[in-house]
């Protein structure tokens, strides 16, 4: 595939302008950008870190609409340097200062707070991952340093925690808590609940879910925990709000074909969730499309709805639902396109989310939603270690679901970058070559 430096890359943007493209910020009446600090673990090509940050630096296209960031980054930190880095390049190439310390970086070198948001990428670097096989990412630790800069200057800002809240629930909770008691909007989570959904499957408003199936193809913890998400997203809908989880249980594929498994959970279901991925596709379904089953979490929520997350083949891009509903026949069924470049493109409207976030001092879907997917990912882990099922009376808990359909991704993105258009490599570490 031929790929853009970032040159070639303005010049397409450039070019889309040109040509009529809707450009639309959130900033109003000329309103000066929010400033905002980055503080990541690790940086290098193509990481969480990459690709959020290249949404807040450059134009980006979210839903068919060409948009320059909402904010300014002003402040950089980064708690690794590894041989692939890329964040020491993009600071030099975008003029932002790279601060020592979460506390210098979020003052800007100064004693108190000053910047107006805080987006905080804990995900990717050289972290151990404990007994139960979670990363021990130091999403917490960034938190609590970042409320200290809080607490001290007296007030506070917005706050994005990429993926779950943390690996340990309570610490989890606790960073819910502490921005309910300091009143800043916090926001979190999976990129991809925000993609595409195809087909455009919408529930009516309190829907009676029976069951829901999510499947995604990555390892448990990483990507168990965005298909978590991804069906959480939707159930959370139902009639009633959310009610809580009672308890979760991993098992094997072979548990799941076998006696523990039957009767728990819908392989009818889940294979419309898949066939709704090779209709994506425009791929013939196998004769078996659970064929590649790996494994499965069973979810039971409080109010008797089930959940059941598959992993199904070893796909990176395989994030695909299905529900039933009562008094309903047939399921519905969609797959998530990511868009090309694999997952990268995911990340475009997760960025347009935190940006509306930080403009609007409001989260426009539910830090809930993340605080249970969170907690039962904490208990899919313990589930799978101890090889039983867990209670979860930590889980339940209530919430009421938000209209959050404007932060969604419609397809209309994709009309624009399609699986031709060359993929820009712009925050690569080595130089571009000279004459380009």
């Amino acid at each position: 595939m031929v790929r853009q430096t970032r040159r070639q890359f303005l010049g397409t943007s450039a070019a889309l302008l040109a040509a009529g493209a809707t450009t639309r910020g959130f900033a109003l009446d000329n309103a000066p950008r929010p400033k905002i600090a980055i503080v990541l673990t690790a940086c290098f090509y193509r990481s969480h870190a990459h690709v959020l940050l290249e949404n807040f630096l450059e134009p980006y296209l979210f839903c068919g609409q060409l948009k320059q960031p909402a904010v300014e980054v002003v402040a950089l930190y980064a708690a690794q340097f590894n041989d692939n880095d890329t964040l020491r390049r993009i600071a030099k190439d975008y003029s932002i200062p790279l601060y020592p310390s979460i506390a210098e970086a979020i003052c800007r070198g100064g004693q108190e707070l000053a910047v107006d948001g805080v987006v905080s990428i804990g995900e990717h670097g050289e972290y151990p991952e404990n007994e139960l096989g979670q990363q021990l990412y130091p999403r917490k630790e960034f938190f609590d340093q970042i409320v200290a800069v809080f607490r001290k200057s007296g007030r506070s800002v917005p706050v994005f925690n990429d993926k779950h809240l943390s690996y340990r629930f309570d610490w989890a909770k606790e960073m819910v808590d502490v921005s309910r008691e300091l009143k800043f909007p916090l926001l979190a989570g999976s990129s991809v609940p925000l993609s595409q959904r195809v087909p455009d499957v919408s529930l009516p408003p309190g829907a009676a879910i029976e069951e829901a199936v999510s499947i995604h193809g990555g390892p448990t913890e990483r990507y168990g925990y965005h298909a978590l998400e991804v069906l959480q997203a939707i159930v959370e809908d139902r009639a009633g709000g959310e009610t809580g989880v009672s308890s979760v249980t991993y098992l094997t594929a072979d548990q799941m074909r076998g006696d523990e498994g039957r009767g728990r959970w819908s392989p009818e279901l889940a294979v419309a969730a898949m066939k709704a991925e090779y209709e994506l596709n425009g791929i013939q379904p196998p004769a078996d499309p659970l064929a590649e089953l790996k494994e499965g979490f069973l979810i039971e929520y409080s109010d008797g709805t089930k959940g059941t997350v598959l992993k199904v083949g070893e796909s990176g891009i395989r994030w695909n639902f299905a529900c039933r509903l009562k008094a309903e026949v047939h399921p519905r069924a969609f797959s998530h396109y990511v868009g090309p470049w694999n997952n990268r493109s995911l990340f475009r409207a997760l960025a347009n989310a935190i940006q509306v976030m930080i403009v609007e001092k409001r989260a426009p879907y539910p830090v809930e939603r993340i605080l249970m997917s969170s907690g039962m990912t904490e208990a899919i882990m313990q589930s799978k270690f101890h090889k039983a099922p867990q209670k979860t009376p930590q889980l339940q808990f209530t919430y009421k679901p938000m209209d959050w359909e404007r932060v969604r991704e419609n397809g209309e993105t994709w009309k624009t970058i399609t699986p031709d258009t060359p993929e820009p490599e712009y925050m690569k570490k080595d130089p571009e070559p000279k004459g380009v």
